[in-house]
């Protein structure tokens, strides 16, 4: 058993200071090792609930269609120049000196600009600390992690944390003024190197409406990025930050204009007339944000259209210092009754706690919801559930899978895992029902 699991290690956790201390001096330790990296390169650190990896994704297309160089760290995947996978370590913010040693061998390998995601439990063990970060931004704040970090205020002011450090260190801060944490931020972190940003921007006002063509998944062109009302806030993100480095304006609409997306953020899925979208939606906030984008608007051809759902909630793993939010499986239920057609209510991630339980959790909110409120099925195979959600699509219909986004694994218990693809399971599907519906097929072949 590794240390950090052991029951000696939850003990320790709860004593004052001590990880504190522990985390520290491997932030202290990590720098002093790599000869503190970051004074060699500019870094770019992202914060926030929701966003974090389309933004950073975003920037980075940004500066290379620039020719900038660069290092990206974030939970979909790890960069460096031009060596790039998938991030294998599930955490987007790594401790014990990862983040000095990734900065390293950004710095080894001539980029000039490295964008680190930064998570609120990750500031937490210090892992900001030791590093001259030049800016940093915040997407938005709606609650989350509220059990590990024992309150919203907690929570947010990790967040507030990261911000001020960034200012400590000579950085510059963005804050986004259409969220509704700004006041409180911007009343936090006074000064002339705190910016702020939003969808109204000029530049957005002038060049966005020139990407509109993207803003439609049901126009036949496959386009994966959905420009849908969220994901306009990580480009105004990303857009004042590369403006504020001084990055032309014809390398930023050409980027944005070839942005493929992120697998798992809003990934679509087409085959004929039907379509799905996968997506890593986890929280209240970010469910409701994938469904409204999502959601299929009646044309003539489909003047009916419907949104088929696959929900559910990731489970307790035991340890008390990786401890659930299940205050927000209800609310995810009654989000879900809001906006879906027909919910079917699957396994995401039960690990230790029991399945049958999560989901009973998630149907009490979706029950709550007065009538009129779409059917609620139970198929806790995800398997299946997808199955049944794409046989009962009709031609406009749209299938929304959300929690699992680009992950590959899904975590059961006795700490075992399952391979898992959202993304294949749902071409496996579609092509399975586009097949069964091929009026060339026939019984036989007459030979």
């Amino acid at each position: 058993m590794k240390l950090k699991e052991s029951k000696l290690a939850q003990v320790l956790h709860d004593v004052p200071g001590i990880f504190s201390a522990y985390h520290f001096l491997w932030a202290w330790f990590g720098a002093f090792l790599h000869r503190t990296p970051s004074g060699k390169i500019f870094v770019i650190g992202i914060t926030g609930t929701k966003g974090k990896t389309t933004t950073i994704e975003l920037l980075n297309a940004i500066l290379e269609t620039a020719g900038k160089r660069t290092a990206l760290l974030g939970s979909y995947r790890t960069k460096i120049a031009e060596e790039s996978g998938k991030n294998t370590i599930g955490n987007s913010m790594p401790g014990r000196g990862y983040i000095q040693k990734f900065l390293a061998r950004a710095v080894r390998e001539g980029c000039t600009y490295a964008i680190v995601e930064a998570t609120s439990q990750g500031v937490a063990a210090h892992r900001h600390r030791f590093i001259n970060w030049n800016i940093g931004a915040i997407t938005n704040l709606s609650p989350e992690h509220i059990e590990a970090h024992g309150s919203f205020e907690n929570y947010r002011n990790a967040k507030l944390s990261f911000l001020k450090y960034v200012q400590r260190r000579g950085g510059t801060v963005f804050l986004n003024r259409e969220d509704s944490s700004f006041p409180f931020f911007r009343d936090a972190l006074p000064g002339d190197r705190t910016l702020s940003y939003g969808r109204n921007d000029a530049w957005m006002e002038q060049f966005l409406p020139k990407l509109n063509p993207m803003r439609s998944f049901q126009d036949g062109s496959a386009q994966k990025f959905l420009m849908s009302d969220f994901n306009e806030s990580n480009v105004a993100l990303a857009v004042a930050i590369a403006r504020e480095i001084g990055i032309p304006g014809r390398a930023i609409a050409d980027a944005i204009t070839h942005f493929s997306g992120v697998p798992g953020r809003m990934e679509f899925v087409r085959a004929g007339e039907l379509s799905a979208v996968i997506d890593y939606a986890h929280t209240p906030d970010s469910l409701e944000a994938a469904y409204r984008a999502a959601k299929p608007a009646p044309t003539p051809n489909y003047p009916d259209p419907r949104l088929l759902c696959i929900l559910g909630s990731v489970g307790g793993t035991g340890d008390r210092r990786t401890s659930r939010d299940t205050w927000k499986r209800p609310e995810m239920g009654k989000i879900a009754a809001h906006y879906c057609d027909k919910i079917f209510l699957a396994n995401e991630d039960p690990y230790e706690e029991d399945p049958e339980k999560i989901l009973d959790e998630i149907m009490a909110g979706a029950s709550s919801v007065p009538y009129p409120r779409p059917e609620i099925v139970k198929v806790s195979d995800r398997h299946q559930a997808i199955l049944r959600a794409v046989a009962e699509m009709r031609d406009g219909d749209v299938v929304i899978g959300t929690g699992k986004g680009s992950e590959d694994w899904m975590h059961i218990a006795g700490g075992k895992k399952v391979p898992w693809n959202e993304r294949r399971e749902f071409e496996d599907a579609l092509a399975g029902r586009k097949k069964e519906n091929d009026p060339s097929r026939s019984s036989g072949n007459g030979s």
